[in-house]
This record gives structure tokens, C-alpha cells and sequence, in this order.
């Protein structure tokens, strides 16, 4: 039964451990698809490529099918999962910023340390910069702890927020990704028609 970590099945410097594998491997395969670049991260918002977005909705499909079954197999005890807290309002807020951020330097954070770690002097300067704005966001957090914390829901799950069992939920994203997949090849399509 999983989660491994919290019944103490490896100690926290195994933990360690494996989160830096994880996060090489994860890095590593980022770089492979291209991702350390911001060229090709930004052609998404130019309806170009929309490889990030079928990417995205891919991992989401795997990891929540793999989630469900797991779980129904008892293979996994998801209330032993650590879920972040919902705060609506400031993730909102912070969802905007950052998208902001990626549309004008063509890296979100993750990308970005992929991006430096193989040497792109952009991916220095955004890097630098997110490292900034988290400095900033930790010195005003006195003034901005309201904001932060309003709208709190707690750690809730999609299947809990909507009131529908986890396989309605499954089968909608599935269905949402394969819209998006289609919708993605048809902007792929006609904005590479326009340009020829």
C-alpha cells in the first residue's frame, strides 16, 4: 500500500534520494522534448505548436487513470496523499502572474531550470527572476496574508468540488483532453496554413 514514504517503508535521506532521481529524470526528459527552450515553448501562444498543451493534458490523463486504479485496486491509499491546499483567490491571482511571465519570457519555472541547467543565457535571466519575485512575495506576505489565505477550500479534490464519483470525473478530463488534442492539431493546422 502507497504511499511509501509516509509509513515509513524508506527513510527521509532515501526520500531524498529518489526526489533528485525523479527530478533529474523528469528534467532530462523535458530537455529531450524540447522544453528547455523558450523558442518552442512561446510558439504555443502563436497557435504554432501545441506540443506543451498535449504534453500537459497526457501526464494529467496518466496520472489521474493511474490514480483511480490504483486506488481501486488498493494499491494506493489516497487520503494518505498529500494534496496542497486550495486557496482560490491567491492561486488564481498567482495563475495569472505566471502566466504573464511565461507569454513574455517563454518559461515557467520548471522549464526555466531546465533551460539554464543547459546553459541558455534567457533562461538565466528568467530564472533570476522568479528567484526575485519569490524573495519579494516572502517580504510583503504580512501585507498581502489576507489575499493569501481568502477563499481557502482546503484540500480538496475535483470528484469532492463537483459532488460526481472519481470515474464521471476521469472520463470528463479524458474527453476534455481529446478535445484539446483536436483542438490543438486544428490551430496547429490553420495557423500553419496562413503562414505558408
Amino acid at each position: 500500500m502507497a504511499p511509501f514514504y509516509k509509513f515509513d517503508y524508506f527513510s527521509e535521506g532515501t526520500g531524498f534520494i529518489i526526489a533528485l532521481l525523479l527530478g533529474v529524470s523528469f528534467g532530462f526528459w523535458l530537455e529531450r522534448a524540447g522544453f528547455g527552450s523558450s523558442k518552442k515553448l512561446a510558439l504555443q501562444f502563436y497557435f504554432r505548436d501545441m506540443t506543451v498543451l498535449k504534453v500537459m493534458f497526457t501526464s494529467i490523463v496518466v496520472a489521474m487513470v493511474g490514480l483511480a486504479f490504483f486506488t481501486l485496486f488498493g494499491w494506493i491509499d489516497m487520503t494518505a496523499v498529500y494534496i496542497n491546499p486550495t486557496y482560490i483567490w491567491a492561486q488564481v491571482i498567482g495563475g495569472l502572474i505566471l502566466g504573464v511571465g511565461f507569454v513574455v519570457g517563454g518559461y515557467c519555472p520548471g522549464t526555466s531550470v531546465v533551460g539554464a541547467v543547459t546553459g541558455r543565457i534567457d533562461a538565466y535571466f528568467f530564472l533570476g527572476g522568479a528567484l526575485f519575485g519569490m524573495f519579494i512575495f516572502g517580504e510583503m506576505f504580512p501585507w498581502v496574508e489576507d489575499l493569501f489565505l481568502s477563499g481557502n477550500m482546503g484540500a480538496i479534490r475535483l470528484p469532492e468540488l463537483f459532488n460526481l464519483s472519481t470515474g464521471v470525473v476521469v472520463f470528463l478530463v479524458i474527453l476534455l483532453a481529446i478535445g484539446m488534442f483536436y483542438g490543438g492539431e486544428w490551430l496547429e493546422n490553420k495557423f500553419r496554413e496562413e503562414e505558408a
